[in-house]
């Protein structure tokens, strides 16, 4: 396991129950957000696959896994956190969750009608990301899709002893040309681009990109 993988699992387990308390109003409850992930549950269902399932990649507490379940997806959650999973299948215990990483994934090539990594690429060194967009390449079908998420910027947040545990971890942020094009040369084709602008009320930053694209 590389030592930024290994620093996520040791942050996320740190400060899962708090971070879940936290954010309950974030993620798949925005109405742009809902959007977008309508906009993918409706590609995934009409894929020339007929669909097929769904992975959410990082899925922390599950919130995300349990909207595209409530969209009709055949969908489960893969997380690095014992922490975070656990929180994950105590608040939808009809969902599956699994523990493990996306940058190697326990999944038969061509497997997925869907992969969705919803700010869970933020901490992936910009180095492994071609690597990290070929792996969710092989495990989707021809048709398939791909959702990210992830928030816009050049520079890196820090973030220090949150909710006061001891442990610190980097944000990184990105502009969504340069992703497309990382997309594009792992063999995906670009389906859609979209910007929103920072929040401010709930105490945003940056804006926020949300990509979609198709395996040929």
């Amino acid at each position: 396991m590389t030592d930024y993988v290994a620093a996520t699992r040791v942050f996320y387990d740190a400060i899962a129950e708090d971070y879940s308390a936290h954010f309950r109003s974030v993620g798949a409850g925005r109405p742009l957000e809902r959007a977008v992930m309508a906009a993918f549950a409706e590609f995934v269902r009409s894929s020339a696959g007929g669909g097929g399932q769904v992975a959410d990649l990082g899925c922390g507490p599950g919130r995300v896994t349990a909207y595209l379940d409530s969209l009709g997806l055949s969908v489960f959650g893969l997380d690095l956190s014992a922490s975070m999973l656990a929180v994950a299948r105590r608040e939808n215990p009809g969902l599956r969750f699994e523990q493990g990483s996306m940058l190697e994934l326990d999944l038969a090539d061509g497997s997925l009608g869907g992969v969705v990594a919803w700010y869970s690429t933020i901490h992936t060194p910009d180095e492994r990301l071609p690597a990290l967009f070929g792996e969710f390449l092989r495990v989707l079908a021809p048709g398939g899709y791909l959702l990210l998420g992830f928030q816009v910027g050049d520079e890196p947040r820090h973030l220090d002893q949150p909710f006061g545990h001891p442990v610190s971890m980097d944000f990184l942020r990105r502009r969504p040309d340069p992703i497309a094009g990382l997309l594009t040369d792992a063999g995906f084709t670009l389906v859609s681009q979209t910007v929103r602008e920072a929040d401010e009320e709930v105490g945003e930053s940056s804006p926020q990109a949300f990509l979609m694209a198709r395996r040929p």
